[in-house]
């Protein structure tokens, strides 16, 4: 892997733990948004990983950040930069899969009127942004009530987030991320904060952190063992959020109903009744 501060997902996916992750990540995805309808869906950032390959919404597109840097987590060709034979190729044609669009835009001021998306994806998007939490208040504005929201990353609690912490000392980072992995527990009080129901969670990725296949492999009996008996250590997790609207229910007047009689009962006799009634003697 490359020795910077930073490593870049085109270099980190084409490498085995790079390849070992993004397979069980792809794998989830292709699950999970297979069950989710609407309209309009976004991926944000990590066009390496086809989040929305198995979703059936007309309306998919893929949101990448126009910044560029040395924090960029990939590097983006930009609209000016030519093809092998000559044409003009834009950040579309080089990212987006066929049939779908692609945004650039600044991902912390999204370009999408709120209450207009039912699926939001982020693949390790919370990452790389200089701002994690207005980023998710971001997906929450333009999420429509009742839509769902994705994100994977890495987990902090495993031992590739142990490894991860020591190599950033040493300058030698395991995975990508320009900024410190966010816990698993603090990620779950953010998106609750933000009215977000959790539906579910799923940690995966049990093996220890490799950078061979051979090694990989050998140890490819821990994915069943820590499933089982450690879950929250896994070194990759999935987190699905449904956007819930708590209101007010208006309500017009209450009309006041007279009471009913229930039924063979008669009205009990009035006083001037009985003072009107003849008796023979």
């Amino acid at each position: 892997m490359p020795d910077r501060s930073i490593i870049d997902w085109p270099a980190w996916t084409d490498s085995p733990p790079g390849r070992y992750v993004l397979a069980w990540e792809q794998a989830q995805l292709d699950r999970v948004v297979s069950n989710v309808f609407g309209y309009h869906a976004l991926q944000l950032g990590l066009p390496q990983l086809d989040a929305l390959r198995e979703n059936r919404m007309p309306c998919r597109g893929l949101v990448l950040d126009a910044a560029s840097g040395a924090s960029a987590p990939y590097e983006y060709p930009r609209a000016n930069s030519l093809t092998g034979d000559g044409e003009s190729a834009t950040p579309s044609d080089r990212h987006a899969p066929d049939g779908r669009a692609t945004v650039w835009c600044d991902l912390l001021d999204l370009p999408f009127e709120a209450q207009s998306v039912d699926l939001i994806v982020m693949p390790h998007t919370l990452e790389f942004t200089s701002d994690p939490h207005r980023l998710l208040r971001e997906a929450e504005r333009v999420l429509m009530p009742e839509g769902q929201l994705i994100i994977l990353g890495f987990n902090s609690l495993s031992l590739w987030g142990a490894r991860q912490s020591f190599g950033k000392m040493a300058g030698r980072p395991f995975v990508p991320a320009a900024h410190d992995l966010i816990a698993f527990t603090r990620l779950k009080d953010w998106i609750k904060l933000l009215g977000f129901e959790l539906e579910r969670g799923r940690f995966g990725c049990y093996r220890p952190p490799l950078a061979t296949d051979k090694w990989l492999t050998r140890y490819a009996f821990m994915e069943a063992a820590g499933d089982r008996w450690w879950p929250i250590f896994g070194a990759s997790y999935m987190v699905t959020a449904i956007k819930r609207v708590r209101g007010m229910h208006l309500v017009g007047a209450v009309k006041v109903k007279k009471p009913v009689l229930a039924p063979g009962l008669t009205p009990a006799a009035t006083q001037k009744t009985h003072t009107t009634r003849n008796y023979d003697t």
